[in-house]
């Protein structure tokens, strides 16, 4: 289970916009001049999150890109899976064929385990980064909304 540069990066930018979003659009440039990441791997990144609907393009002069949701709308798991990347901690990739075709012993242990990070994952949004303190505020969210399932579902 790994969660790629692409996904890393993504999070990063998306951040970044936010951040600097009072300012009117964002080039590509300036992203990758302040978080030192590739100009052109910045422009496959936004393509992608202009395609999931996470990003909006401004042509012309000054022109550049937009958060095109709220802050408090967009998850940093609505991103990861934006640019193509999940977190999967099974070695099957969910297809219940680890084991010469059938299930392999932990095949439920590393669902349950990726189930729980996705659902941490959409519990933190862009709004709560800004905010500071939300992974940790996301994760006292999301175990007591595990709790409440376990007890009451």
């Amino acid at each position: 289970m790994r969660l790629t540069t692409k996904g890393r990066y993504a999070v990063t930018a998306m951040i970044d916009i936010a951040l600097n979003r009072q300012r009117g659009p964002v080039s590509v440039t300036e992203v990758a001049e302040r978080q030192g990441i590739s100009g052109a791997y910045l422009e496959q990144l936004f393509s992608k999150l202009k395609r999931a609907g996470l990003l909006a393009s401004v042509r012309g002069p000054g022109g550049g890109y937009e958060l095109a949701r709220p802050l408090g709308e967009v998850t940093v798991a609505d991103i990861i899976a934006a640019v193509g990347e999940g977190v999967d901690a099974t070695r099957c990739h969910g297809a219940a064929d680890c084991h010469d075709g059938a299930t392999c012993l932990t095949h439920d242990l590393w669902t349950a385990l990726s189930s729980h990070i996705d659902g941490f994952l959409s519990s933190v949004t862009l709004e709560s980064l800004l905010a500071g303190g939300a992974p940790a505020h996301a994760a006292r969210r999301h175990a007591h909304k595990l709790i409440q399932t376990r007890l009451l579902g």
